[in-house]
C-alpha cells in the first residue's frame, strides 16, 4: 500500500496511523524532479537515514542546498553518501557543522579521499561572496573527523539499523546502498551505470530484490550510443580541429569522467605520431593530487586497467601535462585542454571558454551530463552571443558538440536492472520531470502485471508507503539443540537487539550477545528474639519444603525454605536471610521477611505444638474442618453422606463430592463444574506451596 503527499513538515513525526501496518515514509529534500542537490530522507520505525547531501550547481548560497529545514537534523541516524561528486556530497561540511545532526555518516574509502579534495577545491573556485560561503575548508577538516568508511559488500549496523552497499559504477568508489529496517528494504542507487569502461567495473546487482527501489532517471527513456561510435565522434572532432589550427575545451569535472577522457586521449595520441607536437593539458588544481589518488585506488578497478598497471601505470600519461592555473599557460597554437569545473560556471574552463569562445577555428566538447541552469546547458541550443565572467556579452562563434561519455544509466540499462531486481516499488529521483515523467510511463509498458507502483515524487513530496511486520523470536544455543514437540512450553531470556529477537538460556546470553550475566547474592538481618522453632512452624504451614540443618562453618541451626532461601539463627537476637537473587527467590525472601516481623509481634500468643503431637492425621481434620467450612461459606447446604462424600445442594439441585479425589457427580453440569472448581482452589489454597511451584 502506497501513497504521495506533501506534508507541511517532516519535523513532527508523531502522527497516528490511520492504517493497517507501519508506515514507512521516502521524501527527496532534492533530486525530485530536478537533476541537483541529491538527498532522500527516510524513515521507518522511528529510525531515520538520509542518503547522499549534495548542492545544485546552478544555484549559490543557501538556495544551494536541499531543503534541510523540511527535517529535525537531530533526529537522523545515519547519513549514506554514494560518491564525491559535489552535487551529491558538496552540502555535507554544512550538514555536518552548522545543522544539529548527531549521527553517524558513512561513505567508501575512495569517495573520502576524493571528497576533501574536491570540496577544498571548490571553496577555493567558487566565486561568491562571504555570506553565501556555505562552509569552509575548516569545517571540511571537522567533517572529515565525522566520516566513517565502508568497504563493499561490508554490512554495518547503527542503532537497528543494517546496510550494506555494491559497486555503482559511475565514478571511482561510488557505491549503491541497501538498507535492512526490520527486515524491509530499501535499494538507493545514486548514480550508477551498468556499463564497463576503461577503468571502472560495471555496477553490481544485488542479490536479492529490495521491497524498494530508489534509483537515477537522468536520462529518461534516451538510449547511449555504442561506446565505439561515441569515441570515434569524439577522437574526430578533436582531430580536426586541431589539424584546422582551432584551440579543444573539453569542460569536465576534476574528477570521474575526466580520467576516462585521458585514457582515451592518451592512447589516441600514441597511435597517432602526428599529433605529438600538439599538447594536451589537464587544467585542474587537483591535477597531481587525483592521479595520485586514482594510483591509490587501482585494484578498485576492472580487470582491464589492473593488467595494465601489471606493466605500467595507466594514469601515468605519456601525452598529458598538468596545467595548475591559467596564468601558467601559454596559447599558442592548436592545444586540447581539458578543464573543470563541467558546467563552465567558474574557474579555469570559464576563463578559457571565454577566450576562445569567439574564434570559429576552436571547439567545445561537452563530454556529460549537463545541469540545468548551467552556462554548458546553455551553449548546447547554440546562442547568437554569450555573457563573458566581466558582463560584457561576445559572440559565440567557436564549435560546440555534446557527446555524452556520461556514466549514468539509460533506459536499456535502467529497464533491464529492474526486471532482474522486481522490486514491487519503484522511487524515481535525480531526473527532470519531463524525463522522469517519459521514463515512468515506458516502464509502467515493461511492468504489465499491475504488481509493480513507480512513483515521481517533487521535492519534499513523501512517499508513504505501509509494511506489516511480524516479530518472531529464535531459540538459540542449548534451546535451540532440540526440537519442542507441539504445545510444548520453551523458556528463556528474550533478548532484543535492534529489531531482531533471540531466546536463549541464561547460561548462554554471555555467548550470543554483548550483555554480560552475574550472580547477586542478598543476605539480610532481621531483629528476633523468639524461639527459632517457631519460625520453622510458621514456614512449614507456607512452604511445603522447609528442610532443617546446621551450618558447617558456624554451627548455627538453618533452615533451607523451597530450596531457595537459607534462614540462619545468627545469635538469640538475630536471624538471616541468605539467597541468590531471582524473582522466585525474591518473592520467597520476602514472605519470609514478612512472617518473621509479624511473628515478632505475636510471640506471647505462639504455642508450638510437640513434634509428637503433630501428625499428619490432625493436620487432615483441620485442613477437612476448613474445606468444609469454606464450601459452606459458597454453597450454603454442605451435608456429609453416609458414604463419606459431601452433598451440597443448591436451588434443588445436588451434587456428590468425593473429598479424596475431588470427583463431583451431578445432573446438573453448571453445579457440577462450580464445586469442582472450588473445591479445587479451595484444596489447593489451605495446603503448603509445593516446591514444585518454583
Amino acid at each position: 500500500m502506497a501513497s504521495t503527499g506533501q506534508p507541511p513538515s517532516l519535523k513532527r513525526r508523531d502522527v497516528p496511523l490511520t492504517r493497517e501496518g507501519d508506515q514507512l515514509t521516502i521524501t527527496p529534500l532534492g533530486a525530485g524532479n530536478e537533476v541537483g542537490r541529491s538527498c532522500v530522507y527516510m524513515s521507518y520505525k522511528s529510525k531515520t537515514v538520509l542518503f547522499d547531501c549534495g548542492i545544485h550547481p546552478a544555484y549559490s548560497g543557501m538556495a544551494a542546498l536541499p531543503y534541510f529545514d523540511e527535517i529535525d537534523p537531530s533526529r537522523i541516524d545515519v547519513l549514506l553518501i554514494t560518491h564525491f561528486h559535489l552535487d551529491h556530497a558538496a552540502s555535507l561540511p554544512y550538514f555536518l557543522e552548522k545543522t544539529t545532526f548527531r549521527g553517524r555518516v558513512f561513505m567508501t574509502h575512495a569517495t573520502k579521499a576524493i571528497y576533501k579534495l574536491l570540496l577544498t577545491d571548490y571553496v577555493k573556485v567558487s566565486k561568491v561572496s562571504v555570506e553565501d560561503m556555505l562552509f569552509d575548508e575548516q569545517d571540511i577538516n571537522l567533517s572529515m573527523n565525522k566520516i566513517e568508511v565502508i568497504d563493499f559488500h561490508q554490512t554495518v549496523e547503527v542503532n537497528g539499523i543494517k546496510f550494506w552497499c555494491y559497486t555503482a559504477g559511475h565514478v571511482l568508489g561510488a557505491a549503491m546502498f541497501m538498507v535492512d529496517i526490520a527486515g524491509v528494504r530499501v535499494l538507493y542507487t545514486g548514480d550508477y551505470s551498468r556499463e564497463e569502461d576503461r577503468h571502472l567495473r560495471a555496477a553490481e546487482l544485488p542479490q536479492f530484490s529490495p521491497d524498494i527501489c530508489v534509483i537515477e532517471s537522468t536520462y529518461g527513456v534516451q538510449l547511449h550510443q555504442p561506446r565505439h561510435i561515441r569515441e570515434k565522434r569524439f577522437t574526430d572532432v578533436i582531430h580536426s580541429t586541431i589539424s584546422q589550427g582551432g584551440r579543444v575545451l573539453i569542460p569536465a569535472y576534476a574528477l570521474g569522467r575526466a580520467q576516462e577522457l585521458l585514457l582515451i586521449l592518451d592512447e589516441y595520441w600514441s597511435n597517432h605520431p602526428e599529433l605529438h607536437n600538439i599538447p594536451i593539458f589537464y587544467a585542474s588544481p587537483l591535477a597531481k593530487k587525483c592521479m595520485a589518488v586514482y594510483q591509490t585506488y587501482i585494484l578498485s578497478m576492472n580487470e582491464r586497467i589492473r593488467n595494465q598497471f601489471a606493466n605500467s601505470n595507466p594514469f601515468k600519461f605519456k601525452h598529458i601535462s598538468p596545467l595548475n592555473s591559467i596564468e601558467d599557460f601559454s596559447d599558442v597554437g592548436p592545444s586540447v585542454v581539458m578543464a573543470s569545473p563541467g558546467g563552465l560556471q567558474s574557474g579555469l574552463s570559464r576563463h578559457l571558454f571565454d577566450m576562445w569562445c569567439s574564434d570559429k577555428k576552436n571547439a567545445c566538447v561537452i563530454p556529460g551530463y549537463i545541469i540545468e541552469g548551467t552556462l554548458a546547458k546553455t551553449i548546447i541550443n547554440e546562442p547568437k552571443e554569450v555573457t563573458l565572467m566581466n558582463g560584457l556579452t561576445a559572440p559565440l562563434n567557436m564549435q560546440v558538440h555534446y557527446i555524452s561519455f556520461s556514466a549514468h544509466a539509460d533506459y536499456a540499462q535502467t529497464s533491464t536492472f529492474l526486471k532482474e531486481l522486481m522490486p514491487p516499488n519503484i522511487i524515481l529521483v535525480h531526473g527532470g520531470a519531463n524525463e522522469m515523467g517519459r521514463l515512468k510511463q515506458k516502464l509502467l509498458t515493461e511492468f504489465t502485471d499491475g504488481n509493480t507502483k513507480i512513483f515521481t515524487p517533487k521535492n519534499c513530496q513523501s512517499v508513504e508507503m505501509y509494511f506489516n511486520s511480524e516479530k518472531m523470536a529464535k531459540t538459540i544455543g542449548r534451546l535451540a539443540e532440540k526440537t519442542p514437540d507441539v504445545g510444548e512450553t520453551v523458556g528463556g531470556v528474550l533478548v532484543k537487539k535492534g529489531f531482531t529477537y533471540q531466546i536463549m538460556a541464561p547460561d548462554d546470553i554471555h555467548i550470543f550477545s554483548q550483555l554480560s550475566t552475574a550472580n547477586i547474592s542478598q543476605r539480610i538481618t532481621i531483629l528476633f528474639a523468639g524461639a527459632f522453632g517457631v519460625i520453622k512452624h510458621r514456614l512449614e504451614q507456607i512452604y511445603e519444603s522447609v528442610e532443617s540443618s546446621t551450618d558447617e562453618e558456624s554451627g548455627v541451626p538453618t533452615l533451607r525454605v523451597h530450596d531457595r532461601v537459607t534462614v540462619k539463627q545468627d545469635s538469640d537476637k538475630h536471624i538471616s536471610l541468605h539467597w541468590t537473587s531471582d524473582p522466585i527467590s525474591d518473592m520467597v525472601s520476602d514472605s519470609i521477611v514478612a512472617l518473621v516481623l509479624n511473628t515478632s509481634r505475636e510471640i506471647p500468643m505462639v504455642v508450638v505444638e510437640s513434634e509428637a503431637v503433630k501428625t499428619e492425621e490432625e493436620n487432615g481434620k483441620k485442613a477437612e474442618k476448613v474445606i468444609h467450612a469454606l464450601l459452606v461459606s459458597l454453597f450454603g447446604d454442605v451435608k456429609l453422606g453416609e458414604n463419606g462424600k459431601l452433598i451440597i445442594s443448591v436451588d434443588g439441585n445436588v451434587a456428590h463430592l468425593d473429598k479424596e479425589s475431588g470427583d463431583v457427580e451431578s445432573d446438573n453440569e453448571g453445579l457440577k463444574e462450580r464445586v469442582k472448581t472450588a473445591f479445587q482452589r479451595i484444596r489447593s489454597a489451605v495446603k503448603p506451596i509445593p516446591l514444585s511451584a518454583s
